[in-house]
This record gives C-alpha cells, structure tokens and sequence, in this order.
C-alpha cells in the first residue's frame, strides 16, 4: 500500500477531502471513481455519503453500509500518479 488514509472529510458534490499518513492530501470527486449501483447504490443519497469514515485498521475510506475505497486508488487520484504494477502470483504446477 502506498499511504493508509488517515481522515477524510465529506464535501459537497460527493467529493471528498482525504489526507494520508505520509502528510499528502487533497480532494476526489468519489462520482468520478465509481458507479452508484450494487454496494455504492447506498451513497447516491447525500446524507448516506456524508457518513464517510476512516477505517483505521485497514486504513481505508468506508461507509457505514460496508463500502471502502481502496486507499492506493485515492493516493493515485490525489498525487495524480499511475497505480503501481503488481506481479500476478505464479502457482507452480505440479
């Protein structure tokens, strides 16, 4: 993970205020990063979005109804850096 978030404060037009443990910071527009249907569905009301909370033991942007943003998504928004590459995990055949 690139930084834990560790406050997040609900702006008007779902956006949200973030800052990260290393001390960055800045605004995502939550509209931008994903659909409001399934889990998100919950958020197209205001007050539900407003709800917004940090997780502090994963570190993540959660909602009371169980719907997170992963923070490395969030830190690549707000630092405007592509996401990291990860290696698929190889399983050796037998």
């Amino acid at each position: 993970m690139l930084a834990d978030v560790i406050s997040v404060k609900p702006l008007e037009g779902y956006r949200l205020q973030v800052q990260f443990e290393d001390g960055v910071s800045g605004v995502v527009n939550v509209k931008e990063l994903v659909e409001f249907t399934g889990v998100f569905e919950y958020l197209k009301d205001e007050e539900q979005f407003a709800q917004v909370a940090v997780n502090e033991e994963l570190g993540v942007v959660c909602w009371p109804n169980g719907a997170d943003l992963d923070s490395d998504v969030l830190y690549s928004v707000v630092t405007e850096q592509p996401l990291p590459e990860f290696e698929a995990l190889r399983v050796p055949s037998s």
